[in-house]
């Protein structure tokens, strides 16, 4: 298949653009940098060996976006762009609800009137909000605390409103718990601009020295050692659920959503241990007060992809922490060429 990326230079994006390479199909990128730069591309490019297709440009220009989709012959979207952290979307609201509802909006329009019919986007755990049970399945009650969960469940129901307007829509909703980790060769990973938001290339900085200590917020939560507890999930592993969800929307019609996890809870000592394992440094850590909207534990049930999609993470948190530190470490190299 001829695919489109949206947000395919990002994290995520970048890493399904190889599984989906390696698979044998086409891939195209389409990418306004925002939240990434143009030499991700060369990154791909070199994992690969062979060049990569793309196109810079806003989802939100709708023209652009058209004419790429009929002049690549684009058989399927995979929708990675939006901005995407919750403590940003707490300051700048509207340009969250700009940038995701308004770009999905003009994604949409894009592929009626290049009549493409096959859509993966990309969701989020956060339209959950916080947990009334554990694991998490795709019938948990929706309540999300911040304008990015916001964001992401308003994109949610128009895509049920589409695939009930247009019967030929084939869509799959895949909501994400908590990706890290980077690429085997080192060549490909998680590189924020600026103080990281998420914990893995936050504890990578610590154990680089880039940053003095890692804050744990709370240590008296009903967990079994006091710290919050996550779902992380390596991102080779969410690449391969995008490859195993492109393969199912041939066989479906309407609608499907999928929860993208491990089914483990980890703790952030166990994270920080992890890590330690897999970098030989220690992490200095200081115990800080709660933030406010954490709750103490959230993870996946990840029972019908298993079943349906016949996907499962194969890859443990020892796996992420490892892949995490090749990329630091493959990335200094590269820093002191």
């Amino acid at each position: 298949m001829n695919i489109l990326l949206t947000g395919g230079a990002g994290f995520i994006g970048s890493h399904t653009c190889i599984s989906l390479s390696e698979a044998g199909h086409s891939v195209v990128i389409y990418d306004n940098f925002c939240n990434s730069s143009p030499s991700v591309i060369k990154q791909i490019e070199a994992v690969l060996e062979k060049p990569v297709s793309w196109v810079e440009g806003d989802i939100r220009n709708t023209a652009l976006l058209k004419n790429t989709l009929q002049s690549h012959r684009i058989d399927g979207v995979i929708h990675f762009a939006g901005l995407k952290a919750v403590g940003e979307s707490l300051q700048f609201p509207l340009s969250y609800y700009e940038n995701n509802v308004n770009g999905t909006l003009s994604l949409l329009r894009g592929m009626l009137e290049a009549e493409v019919t096959n859509l993966v986007f990309s969701s989020s755990a956060t339209v959950y909000g916080n947990p009334q049970y554990l694991p998490i399945d795709e019938f948990h009650p929706l309540a999300p605390t911040n304008p990015y969960g916001q964001t992401k469940l308003q994109i949610e129901q128009i895509l049920w409103d589409m695939s009930t307007a247009y019967k030929d829509l084939k869509i799959i909703v895949l909501r994400y718990f908590n990706p890290a980790g980077a690429h085997d060769s080192g060549l490909l990973g998680e590189n924020p601009a600026g103080i990281p938001n998420n914990l893995i290339p936050f504890m990578t900085q610590v154990a680089s020295k880039k940053i003095i200590e890692l804050n744990v917020f709370g240590d008296d939560y009903p967990t079994l050692d006091g710290t919050g507890v996550r779902d992380f999930l390596h991102v080779v592993d969410l690449a391969e659920g995008h490859l195993a969800a492109l393969s199912y929307l041939s066989q479906m019609e309407g609608l499907e959503i999928f929860n993208l996890g491990t089914g483990k809870g980890y703790s952030v000592l166990q994270i920080i241990m992890a890590y330690e394992e897999a970098c030989g440094n220690k992490i200095p850590y200081k115990i800080v007060s709660r933030r406010p909207g954490d709750v103490a534990s959230c993870f996946a049930s990840t029972s019908k992809a298993n079943q349906v999609l016949g996907w499962s993470a194969n890859r443990s948190l020892l796996d992420i922490c490892k892949s995490s530190w090749n990329f630091e470490f493959q990335s200094n190299k590269i820093y002191r060429a």
